[in-house]
């Protein structure tokens, strides 16, 4: 299993439905098989999530954040990840809205 206490993961890309700024930094922290993250910046006053790692380092993410409209935004996310030539982590993601639109997009973050 990947341990996620403590990494940090910046965004490289995302969909243009997405409020996550590719200046941000998600602090991960596990405990168990369980992740948690807070974050802000960008479009995103406050945010956080929980996850679930499975034996694979795979995240089943469920998410909530409000944004600088003042909205408060929700959803889910599955995690990927993948190992880099040089140890480093990338999580490729595709998530989806559970407020708002409803609509589906794909990020990817890697180790800082």
């Amino acid at each position: 299993m990947i341990n996620y206490n403590n990494i940090i993961f910046n965004p490289i890309s995302n969909s243009e439905n997405g409020e996550v700024d590719l200046s941000m930094q998600f602090v991960y922290k596990q405990s168990g098989n369980i992740v948690t993250c807070t974050y802000s910046g960008g479009r995103i006053r406050s945010g956080q999530l929980i996850a679930l790692v499975d034996d694979k380092g795979c995240l089943d993410m469920r998410y909530h954040q409000i944004n600088i409209q003042g909205e408060i935004m929700t959803g889910i996310c599955r995690s990927t990840p993948e190992i880099l030539y040089n140890g480093k982590i990338r999580l490729h993601e595709k998530w989806k809205w559970t407020a708002g639109d409803f609509s589906e997009g794909e990020s990817v973050l890697e180790e800082q």
